[in-house]
């Protein structure tokens, strides 16, 4: 027979077990890291300056952890280069990286580190997962050496991926991924051969990780919930917000509406290159986020479905150009004008009336909006724009894109530039567009920019509507599609 000191961790687990299922919810948390960056040098630290910053970043995260533990969250997600931030080369982010192994090996790094060489960071992230009784998730870097015989295997002998890893309550490795979107200038990791589709179940539903870029793209993201099926997506992510349709918490909350599924987006926070925003997202809205304008972290907790396609709160799914293909398309207006948003050729149409029906069309694209402004203001000027085509900046993908947005100023050459402020509120409106896609993430973004959760709602026919007047003015109605089928 066991010591009843021995069985306890057992029990203790096998209860909290029960309780999420019997429940059929969970606790999750998210926690927006300021990262501790390390000096720019393109020469390699020693192991042990490494790791002395590495520390420092964990020594954040593990009271972060602590706290979401204490308040009950069942599962932490902690950002993209949480841990050892940026400005690296590929030779002197080498120092940083440990060597992880699939999940298969069945590993605790906490009660054998070093079962697969050094691993100090592993031990102590599966400690602080062990210690704290909950699932942790973290990104750091990976480390695998090739030779001669792999063709595509790098000069210096090793491949080097960002990477995200899970620990669950017991401090186990169960899951590992590589990311398969790189961003412009994260040259000093290498693009896995294959995309990898990374699961694991825990008894409060299934989960999917991938990491910031991939989210605009098929594979991973889309793989995972549409052919995967899991619950919950988990989303590390050093988020360069960008006005008026890429900002942190209006993407992440519109993709888990889109996609019918929980995010739990964590975000690194550095205000000077405008990284912000985390936020706990449902299907039917954000449950909670954060959008900082001041220094330091902050910890996000929030109560989630399990399995949030069983739940009524669930929308419905949707046809996306139902309604819209159903409306007459109107002649041409005398008020249609080419703007630009992030470099894309847009065709706008001013709202130039309190109220009405507008169409604006570009390539297969036409997007209808009907709407009430609560006063129509002569100091700031709407239009309704229609996008259809490659998008080509920082990636190539196709986009289909209907918005009714704030333009900067009265000047019209202004429309799609940036704007955070607004004063008109709208008593209705209504969106929809001619969709060739499937893939379509309804946004709402209010003055300040600020999500609307629970003011709006997506019809099953494709249109996206307020429910009341809108409580605060508007930025942007947007209906984004990524035509994934075209890339």
């Amino acid at each position: 027979m066991l010591p009843s000191q021995a069985l306890l961790p057992a029990v203790v687990f096998a209860l909290a077990a029960l309780q999420a299922l019997a429940s059929d919810t969970f606790m999750a948390a998210v926690y927006e890291h300021a990262v501790i960056l390390p000096d720019p040098t393109e020469e390699p630290v020693s192991p042990s300056h490494a790791l002395a910053l590495m520390n420092k970043n964990m020594d954040v995260l593990e009271g972060a952890i602590k706290e979401a533990a204490q308040q009950g969250a069942h599962i932490i997600v902690t950002p993209e280069d949480g841990i050892y931030g940026w400005r690296f080369t590929r030779e002197s982010i080498y120092p940083y990286l440990e060597d992880i192994p699939d999940p298969v090996v069945n590993w605790i790094p906490c009660t054998d580190p070093s079962r697969f060489g050094p691993a100090p960071v592993q031990e102590r992230l599966s400690c602080m997962a062990r210690n704290n009784s909950i699932y942790v998730v973290a990104n750091i870097g990976d480390k695998k050496p090739c030779d001669s015989s792999d063709p595509s295997c790098p000069r210096d002998g090793r491949y080097q991926y960002n990477t995200d890893v899970v620990y669950d309550t017991q401090g186990k490795l169960v899951a590992r991924y590589h990311k398969y979107n790189l961003f412009v200038g994260e040259d000093q990791f290498n693009y896995p051969k294959e995309p990898e589709a990374v699961t694991f179940e825990t008894p409060f539903g299934k989960f999917g990780i991938f990491t910031c870029f991939d989210m605009l793209f098929y594979e991973p993201a889309v793989v995972l919930v549409s052919k995967m099926q899991v619950d919950t997506v988990l989303f590390p992510t050093a988020w360069m917000n960008l006005l008026p349709f890429l900002t942190a918490i209006e993407f992440h909350s519109a993709w888990a509406t889109g996609m019918r599924v929980n995010v739990l987006a964590a975000n690194t926070h550095n205000t000077s290159m405008d990284m912000t925003g985390s936020g706990i997202y449902a299907p039917a809205g954000a449950r909670t986020y954060s959008n900082m304008t001041t220094e330091g972290g902050h910890l996000l907790i929030a109560e989630l479905d399990a399995h949030p396609r069983l739940s009524p709160a669930s929308p419905p799914a949707v046809t996306w150009n139902s309604y819209a293909l159903s409306v007459e398309r109107l002649s041409q207006n005398d008020h249609e004008f080419t703007g630009i948003v992030f470099e894309d050729p847009f065709t706008f149409t001013e709202l130039t009336k309190p109220g009405g029906n507008l169409t604006v069309c570009q390539k297969d694209l036409c997007c209808h909006l009907k709407y009430k402004m609560a006063e129509k203001r002569d100091d700031e000027v709407y239009v309704l724009g229609a996008f259809d085509g490659l998008h080509v900046i920082e990636g190539q993908y196709y986009l289909q894109i209907c918005s009714l947005l704030k333009c900067p100023s009265t000047n019209l050459s202004t429309c799609g530039e940036p704007v955070e402020t607004a004063q008109t509120k709208f008593e209705m409106f209504s969106l929809s567009g001619t969709f060739g896609t499937s893939y379509v993430f309804p946004e709402v973004l209010y003055s300040g920019v600020q999500l609307a959760p629970g003011e709006f709602e997506v019809l099953a026919d494709g249109r996206l509507i307020n429910r009341n007047t809108t409580s605060k003015p508007v930025l942007t109605v947007t209906l984004f599609g990524r035509w994934y089928e075209k890339d």
